[in-house]
This record gives C-alpha cells, sequence and structure tokens, in this order.
C-alpha cells in the first residue's frame, strides 16, 4: 500500500534531500516518482547501491561504481579525472540525467553532460541509477536514465564523526571528514568535506609526462521539523577540481602528449519547504547552479565557459482510497533559467559570448496501488524559449503474483540542444546552429522478478529508438563543420539479467549481465554499423560481507569488444577496442570502536585496456587506508 489511512514513518518526512534509503524495512527510491515509493512498487529498472555496499567496495569514485550497474558503458578519455561519459542502454553521453542531492547536477556550460569525472567518493552515501526514458517526470536529458547521488540520514541519535584517509599508487591520496546528526527526528544533519588526487600517468602515448589531478568536495544536507506537518530541507554541494590531460597539437591537430590542464568548478545549493500530513504533500523548493571551466596549456589560459541554472518548483500530491485502492495524483509546476557565456584568448576572443534561455514545465503523475496491480502514469509539457515545445509521456505497471512479479514500461524522453549547437563558434572550424531542436526517444520494456528470502532473479527486455538525433556537419567550401538534426533513427535494444543471493551478513553476492544492440540510422542499401563505445556484452559481480572484526567487498567488472573510431588518421578509420575485466577488492579491520583499518586494490588483473582509441588507463593500484571514529 502507498502510504495511506496510517501518517507516514518519520523517516520518510525528508527522504528527497536527506534520504535515508529505506521506508520502514523496504528500500525506497527517490527517483523512479516525484515523491518517494518503495522499490518493490517501482515497476521501473533500476538499481540502487546502499552505503554498506558502497563503504564495503571502498571504491573512490563515483564512476567505478556505475560501471557495475546493468546496461552502463563508461568512456574515460585516460586515467581518473579525465572526462568521463556514462550511457545507459545504448543512450548518448548527454542523455544521462544526474541529481545530487536532489539538485539538477548536468553542466550546461560543458554540452549539458554530467561530469561524472569530477564525481569523488564524498559526493554521495547512496547511488540510484533508473534506466529508461524518464523525461515525463524529470525533463531534458532523461533519455537513457538518471542517476541520483543522495545523502542518508543518521539514524542512530546523537552526533558522529568520522574521519578517513587513504594513499597508494601512483601518488593517490584521498581524506576526508564526516559529521552528522540526528536530533531524534526532529533535526537531522550530514555534512562531508574530502580532498583527493594523483600524480597519475601518461594519458597518451609511451614515457610521457604524468596527468594527475586533485579535487576537492564540500557537501552538507539537512532538515528540520519546524512543526507537525511542516519540514524545511537544505542541500548543496562544492567541486573545485584541477585535472592534467593530453589533448590535440596544435599544428597537426591530431592527438598528442600534451600539457594541457582544465579548472573545474561546479556548486550548488536547494531549499525546500515542505507540508505532509500524510494525506496531502505541498512543496516548494528553489535551487541555483553554477559551473565554471577553464582550460590551459603550459599554464597559459587559452578559453573558458561558465553557466548558471535557477529551478523554481511547486509540487503538490494528494493521497486518497477507494475500495482498497490507494490512489495518489501530483501535480508540479517547474521554472527553470540558465545563462551561459564563453571567452578565450587562443582566438583572440572571437568565440566571446553571452546567451540564455528558459523554459516552463506542467508535470502530472498518477499512482494506483491495488492489490493485484500497481499502475502509474505521468505526462509533462515543456515550454522552450528557443525552440518547439515537447510533450513527454510515460507509464508502468507492476503486477505482483507471490514471489514473482511482472513488470511492463513504456517511457519517452527529449534532450535540448547545448549551448554549443546552438550558439557556438570556433573561427575557422565551427559554427552553432539555432535551429536545431530537441532530440527524441521512445523506449519501453518488459520484466520479471522472483524474490524469496533469500534469494533474487530478474530479467528484463528493452528496446528504444532515437529521433532527430544531433549529429556534426561538414561544409566541404567553408571548411567548417556545425551540427544539424539527423534524418532517421538509432534503435538499441537488449536484455539485462540480475541475480542476487544473501548468506546472511558474512556474504552477499549480486550478478548481472547485459546485452546490447545498438545501431546508427540506416545507412543507403539498408545497412546498418553498432554505434561505438558500446559493448555488446557486459557483466558484473559483486562480493559484500562483514565477520566479526572484519568488513569486506570485492567486484568484478567485464566488457566486450566495442568499437570507436580513430580520427587521426584520414580518413577517419573504424577500430576495435578489446575485452577487458577490472577486478577489486578491498577488506577492513577494525582494531577497536574508534580505528578501522584497510587495504584496497583495483585493476587487480593489470588489464592494459583502452576505453577511448589511444588512452591510457590505470593500472594495478594497491591502496592503505586508515578511518578514526570518536
Amino acid at each position: 500500500m502507498l502510504f495511506q489511512d496510517l501518517p507516514p514513518p518519520e523517516p520518510t518526512r525528508d527522504e528527497v534531500v536527506v534520504a535515508d534509503y529505506t521506508l520502514g524495512d523496504e528500500i525506497i527510491t527517490v527517483a523512479a516518482s516525484l515523491e518517494p515509493v518503495a522499490t518493490s512498487e517501482a515497476s521501473d529498472s533500476l538499481t540502487i547501491f546502499d552505503r554498506e555496499t558502497i563503504e564495503a567496495l571502498g571504491d573512490d569514485r563515483a564512476a567505478d561504481l556505475l560501471r557495475l550497474a546493468p546496461s552502463v558503458s563508461l568512456s574515460e578519455t585516460g586515467p581518473d579525472s579525465t572526462q568521463a561519459q556514462l550511457r545507459i542502454r545504448g543512450a548518448e553521453a548527454s542523455h544521462t540525467l544526474l541529481f545530487i542531492d536532489g539538485i539538477k547536477a548536468n553542466d550546461p556550460a560543458a554540452g549539458n553532460e554530467a561530469r561524472f569525472e569530477l564525481l569523488s567518493f564524498n559526493s554521495y552515501d547512496v547511488v540510484e541509477l533508473v534506466r529508461g526514458p524518464q523525461s515525463a517526470l524529470w525533463g531534458s536529458e532523461a533519455i537513457g536514465g538518471v542517476v541520483a547521488l543522495r545523502s542518508s540520514n543518521p539514524n542512530y541519535g546523537g552526533v558522529q564523526t568520522n574521519a578517513f584517509g587513504e594513499v597508494g599508487t601512483d601518488d593517490f591520496y584521498r581524506f576526508s571528514g564526516s559529521t552528522q546528526i540526528d536530533g531524534s527526528g526532529d533535526f537531522h544533519l550530514n555534512a562531508n568535506i574530502g580532498f583527493q588526487g594523483s600524480g597519475g600517468i601518461d594519458s597518451f602515448g609511451d614515457d610521457g609526462e604524468r596527468d594527475g589531478y586533485r579535487n576537492a568536495t564540500f557537501r552538507i544536507a539537512g532538515a528540520v521539523d519546524v512543526a507537525d506537518t511542516i519540514t524545511l530541507l537544505a542541500s548543496g554541494f562544492a567541486i573545485d577540481a584541477r585535472s592534467e590531460f593530453d589533448g590535440f597539437d596544435p599544428f597537426t591537430f591530431q592527438r598528442a602528449d600534451t600539457l594541457d590542464e582544465t579548472d573545474n568548478r561546479l556548486g550548488a545549493g536547494r531549499v525546500v519547504a515542505r507540508h505532509d500530513d500524510g494525506r496531502l504533500t505541498i512543496e516548494g523548493n528553489a535551487s541555483l547552479l553554477g559551473s565554471s571551466n577553464v582550460n590551459f596549456l603550459d599554464d597559459a589560459e587559452q578559453n573558458r565557459t561558465s553557466a548558471e541554472r535557477l529551478n523554481l518548483r511547486a509540487l503538490a500530491s494528494y493521497t486518497f482510497q477507494t475500495r482498497q485502492i490507494d490512489h495518489r495524483f501530483s501535480a508540479a509546476v517547474e521554472k527553470e533559467g540558465e545563462n551561459f557565456s564563453a571567452d578565450d584568448i587562443a582566438f583572440g576572443g572571437f568565440t566571446a559570448q553571452d546567451v540564455d534561455r528558459s523554459r516552463t514545465a506542467f508535470i502530472a503523475e498518477y499512482r494506483l496501488d491495488a492489490a493485484a496491480i500497481i499502475l502509474d502514469a505521468a505526462i509533462r509539457h515543456d515550454d522552450f524559449s528557443h525552440f518547439n515545445d515537447a510533450t513527454s509521456f510515460s507509464a508502468g505497471a507492476l503486477v505482483p503474483l507471490g514471489d514473482i512479479t511482472l513488470t511492463a514500461n513504456y517511457g519517452e524522453g527529449i534532450a535540448q540542444p547545448s549551448f554549443y549547437d546552438l550558439f557556438g563558434f570556433f573561427p575557422g572550424s565551427f559554427v552553432g546552429n539555432p535551429d536545431v531542436t530537441p532530440e527524441r526517444s521512445r523506449g519501453g520494456d518488459i520484466g520479471i522478478r522472483y524474490d524469496a528470502d533469500h534469494f533474487g532473479l530478474g530479467l528484463t527486455f528493452f528496446t528504444q529508438n532515437l529521433t532527430d538525433e544531433i549529429v556534426s556537419t561538414f561544409d566541404v567550401i567553408t571548411f567548417l563543420s556545425s551540427v544539424e538534426n539527423g534524418d532517421g533513427k538509432s534503435q538499441r535494444r537488449g536484455i539485462e539479467a540480475e541475480a542476487s543471493y544473501s548468506f546472511g551478513e558474512a556474504l552477499e553476492i549480486s550478478a548481472n549481465y547485459s546485452h546490447l544492440d545498438a545501431t546508427d540510422p540506416e545507412l543507403p542499401g539498408g545497412s546498418t554499423l553498432a554505434e561505438v563505445r558500446r559493448p555488446s556484452h557486459r557483466g558484473a559481480i559483486i562480493l559484500t560481507g562483514r565477520s566479526g572484526g572484519f568488513t569486506y567487498g570485492g567486484s568484478l567488472a567485464i566488457v566486450s569488444e566495442r568499437f570507436d573510431t580513430d580520427f587521426d588518421v584520414f580518413p577517419a578509420e573504424r577500430v576495435t577496442l578489446g575485452t577487458y575485466a577490472l577486478a577489486s577488492a578491498r577488506i577492513a579491520y577494525a582494531v577497536n570502536d574508534t580505528i578501522e583499518i584497510s587495504v584496497r586494490g583495483s585493476n587487480l588483473f593489470d588489464a592494459d585496456y583502452q576505453d577511448v582509441i589511444g588512452y591510457n588507463t590505470q593500472g594495478r593500484a594497491v591502496f592503505v587506508g586508515l578511518r578514526f571514529t570518536p
């Protein structure tokens, strides 16, 4: 049942921002509905990494964790902190929508992409991924799916502080401090600060200079009950990172071992006022995000971009019951404005621009929970300031049959053009196209789940089409490149299989396998090409457990062959990147209630692999850590 006749359990009142990942004894999802629901009542295909799993695995980046989720392809242009693009179910890198503690965090100053390369372990306590088009709920960029990073609630009462440090291979280090306050249900606070960096490896070529990075992250989320039914919530984060990478030779325009660096800053804040009496919910929230990206070559500034996004939203939700059937209607109005500016030194300031755009959205969602079936449907209309409006629809059904559950979903997605697509300008090479329109996607999946006391299985079949894809063009007369909406449609279809087994606290094991068939629009003659950087097969295994004073975790990610394009030759050449397996493990021992020591290893098989043609990746690495909890 949806939380209906009884007042909602206390932890749910602040789940949207400082979310614990349980609703009573059930795991909840905040990305599959306008209001949090139990995962057992969500028809969507989703993966949640809870706090215990994240701490047991010990990964230092969100990218390493997300690589373990079904139908996720990760492409990095070199070592940690270089560009990391995430593709879900074969969608484009700009088709993943990212939330950090309820704040839309895609970077409008970097092509609307989610900056996964900037997300250190300090950015989250819980990671949630919903696969499939979600634009009816969340708007633009939610074509492949939604990734939600969130803080967790302290539920133990009182104050807990924590300090952690780790050092390892290639001059790696990370240090963090956190404070959690649980004020007996009336006040919650979760604050975290961390610093992370590495001397790095040579990104491109052999025996060149090392490309390292540094990253500082601050995150805070809190909630206070000001009355029996009214809660005020706030959250915010700030990321300051500097990364070295290998770019392009200024004379040959080919990739080379260069002295490129980028300075990235991304920060945001959000405030929420929420009334919830168990039947009627009224919420108003506002968030402001700012980003800045400055690029250097041998310490000389080349260009910079910056952007701001202001988002305002009002939501109302009403729950009632008829004939033992629970109903919930939710409606929201959202207003968003974005400003983008760019400037350069390399081109004498000719790329300078200062542009803005806005949109207004109207969203409605209905959920029905009966004994025999759970249904949900959502519709959203986006009124854009610079191109045609868009309407998106989604629907889902879940049928519980004892230990077996059947699911079906249909969803539509859109991705608005980036500021570069619309207005970008680089002398002699690129000019934007203000006439491009949003990309559009339609897709669906059907699935079956089996859940017993200690054992779970899941099988999902999905299909998705992308139309009006924004593609690059080249004018052989002016030698200028641009973009336009392409003809035809890209097709993605596949299978996701998942299994899990619990031996109790001592060992939990889960595994997943995904098959993907992703093709570009049909060529003359009817032939198609597989899309680049999308493996046909991928799989993952995760082990976690606890025994006595020991906590342990391990993972194995296997990625099959996939295609890429080598632009360093003319004409550009299609190449195959080889299969690889990445194994990681961590073991920690609690010396006492205050001190824990740990040893962690990544890429334990020392796989020599590339996610992007030509760019090197980190080999085997070992780390030693110490946690102090006074």
